[in-house]
């Protein structure tokens, strides 16, 4: 080899090295901020008129106007308001992907994990499946409605998950987190900001239905 090929040959393999990904490389560039949880209710969506479902996130911002309300029934069906009137700046809705995916610790597994509706054993439940389809990944039951029913169904977290915010820096994103810590699964009341104050919106509720009013923390 030429002298000239050697150092060739060194050059290129200190720029290779310096291209390896680390593992700090893996986390997500955008932040999991926690949230006050009671300002949200996490549904089971009717698609149409097929029996299936998918996920749907409604968040009460403004106190002007109720967004859901919910019967009191077992499992608990939830009305969302929020259909009935141009709800910009009072609600929040997240429907598909666009609007949540599923986070673990400081990773997004959005790309990897799929949120469906499983209706089985004769419950309703929030479900993260493998996009891969390998039977070795693990599946995350996350949420259960607690019985099957008709219309929309409210899903109660498994001990663990819970809501989070994305940011990007010190921006706010449309975007909310399905959230477990990876390391301590700790309770979704651990996870209230203090800084995010729950929204008690003004309505008067219809007979036997019971609007959810978040309340303040003590």
């Amino acid at each position: 080899m030429t002298r000239f090929s050697a150092r060739a040959a060194t050059l290129l393999l200190g720029l290779a090295a310096t291209t390896v990904i680390t593992p700090a490389a893996e986390a997500s560039v955008f932040s999991a901020q926690p949230v006050n949880e009671k300002n949200f209710v996490m549904v089971a969506a009717p698609i149409g008129s097929s029996i299936r479902s998918q996920l749907n996130i409604y968040e009460q911002v403004s106190a002007q106007r109720a967004c859901f309300s919910q019967h009191n029934s077992s499992p608990a069906v939830v009305n969302p308001l929020l259909i009935n009137f141009d709800f910009s700046g009072i609600c929040n809705r997240y429907i598909d992907s666009n609007g949540y995916s599923l986070r673990i610790g400081n990773k997004d597994l959005g790309t990897r994990y799929q949120l469906s509706i499983e209706k089985k054993d004769g419950d309703v439940k929030l479900v993260a499946v493998p996009n891969s389809g390998r039977e070795e990944e693990e599946r995350h039951v996350i949420a259960r409605a607690g019985g099957e029913a008709d219309g929309f169904l409210k899903l109660n977290f498994e001990p663990g998950w819970g809501v989070r915010r994305r940011h990007h820096g010190d921006k706010v994103l449309g975007h909310v987190y399905i959230y477990r810590d990876s390391e301590t699964a700790s309770s979704p009341a651990q996870s209230i900001a203090q800084s995010e104050q729950p929204v008690q919106p003004i309505i008067q509720p219809a007979e036997k239905e019971t609007p959810i009013v978040p309340q303040p923390l003590f």
